[in-house]
């Protein structure tokens, strides 16, 4: 069933079917040609792989964001950034990746990252004399952060699959998200540098205190959350439902920004890409629990095993197979099929599965930004029609360089990731 499971779903890829069909198509193929077990435990698997409350931090988040997006949020977080970084060379770029990793702490989706603060930077970069395919493959890039600063909807899937905590994953994510945002804006400051990029305005002390104080109500949304669920007042399920109904009061009350139809595209396009997210975990799970059964991850295990002895070894492997997954498969995805293949070697070397997460996520990150799949690519696209995806492509490849680099320092520098998690233990 395995062999059938495995062979199918390569041939769907190759096919260009669309991932979530794919896995549940070649898991009724898997059972239907073996007839080992009844076809209708499919069904049963998609559900009760979504039968989880912590799952529903998911579309909670999801609709957060949107909220706050469209309540007001991202251009006084982009007015912020200016006050802090527009003065600087390239400070446009500064401002973007500034801006991406405040709103990171709020919308925990790479993709709506990029939309909410590439719909206002990139015509703003274009018409101060910014490259086209640069301003786009920096959002692209910068858009990344969006899932490592917490809240985090990747490691809401990364917990729940390898049982582990959230709120340590939302914790752990804090010191790498910084790190890969301060990376960005010196590849952005460098290659500023060489096209002549200049800053905009002349930042005052007045100015910024303005733009704190407007934009204090979307920065204190993260640290309720994550005061929240460390203060052991909510769990992380309750703290997105908390951040829902924060986004509302302050886009209704505060900005009053946020119109009825607003709330209801709000609504709706959340519950739209929810709905692809998760089907795609239900088919995954399905899609796991038969690879489970055969024994593939135990397999797969014994084999990477024998090349791999030591924990630097097995890290450095995992991250080649991963980078190369981030290709080709879904970030949610990918977390549920391979992270359980993983779990035994992580357990025989005693590589802390905290770490590990932020290893994982970050990984599958990159993987947003390179073909073929390279969704963040095909979002920051989406922006201009005039800029083609190769493109976007070649402007992204220095800000993917650096995020590889980062990797590399959060894989073997686990206190990167570890630090905050001991520290509030």
């Amino acid at each position: 069933m395995g062999d059938i499971l495995l062979l199918s779903f390569a041939t769907l890829v190759v096919l260009n079917v669309p991932l979530a069909i794919g896995m549940g198509l070649a898991s009724l193929l898997a059972i239907a040609l073996t007839a080992k077990v009844p076809v209708f435990l499919i069904a049963q698997r998609m559900f009760t792989g979504l039968d989880s409350f912590p799952l529903l931090a998911i579309p909670l988040f999801m609709i957060a964001g949107s909220l706050m997006d469209r309540g007001g949020i991202s251009k006084r977080l982009i007015h912020l950034a200016s006050n802090i970084v527009g003065s600087v060379t390239g400070g446009l770029a500064l401002v973007a990746v500034l801006a991406c990793m405040f709103f990171a702490a709020i919308s925990g989706s790479a993709p709506a990252t990029v939309v909410a603060i590439g719909s206002i930077m990139v015509p703003a970069m274009i018409k101060a004399g910014y490259d086209k395919d640069f301003a786009l493959g920096l959002m692209a890039a910068a858009g990344t952060i969006g899932v490592i600063i917490p809240p985090s909807i990747p490691f809401v899937t990364y917990g729940i699959t390898m049982n582990v905590s959230i709120g340590k994953l939302f914790m752990a994510g804090v010191i790498p998200g910084i790190i890969m945002g301060v990376s960005l804006m010196i590849i952005c400051y460098i290659i500023a540098r060489r096209r002549g990029y200049k800053g905009t305005i002349k930042p005052t002390l007045q100015g910024f205190q303005a733009a704190l104080r407007d934009s204090i109500w979307g920065l204190m949304m993260p640290l309720i959350i994550l005061g929240g669920i460390y203060g052991g007042i909510f769990t992380p399920t309750e703290a997105a439902t908390v951040a829902c109904v924060y986004s509302l009061f302050v886009g209704i009350f505060i900005y009053k920004e946020l119109t009825y139809q607003e709330t209801i595209k709000s609504f709706s396009e959340a519950g739209v890409t929810a709905a692809m997210v998760m089907l795609i975990i239900s088919t995954a799970t399905a899609m796991g629990w038969i690879m489970t059964t055969e024994q593939i991850p135990i397999k797969v295990a014994t084999a990477i095993s024998s090349i791999a002895d030591t924990p630097a070894a097995l890290l450095m492997l995992i991250n080649l197979i991963l980078l190369i997954t981030g290709c080709l498969m879904e970030l949610n995805a990918a977390i549920i099929i391979l992270g359980p293949i993983f779990l035994p070697l992580l357990m025989k070397m005693n590589i802390d599965l905290i770490q590990f997460g932020v290893i994982m996520v970050v990984n599958m990150t990159i993987g947003l930004l390179t073909p073929p799949l390279g969704v963040n690519l095909f979002v920051a696209g989406g922006l201009r029609k005039d800029v083609t995806f190769n493109q976007i492509v070649r402007a992204s490849l220095p800000f993917t360089i650096i995020l590889i680099v980062d990797l590399i320092l959060f894989t073997y520098l686990p206190e990167l990731s570890l630090y905050l998690v001991k520290l509030l233990s």
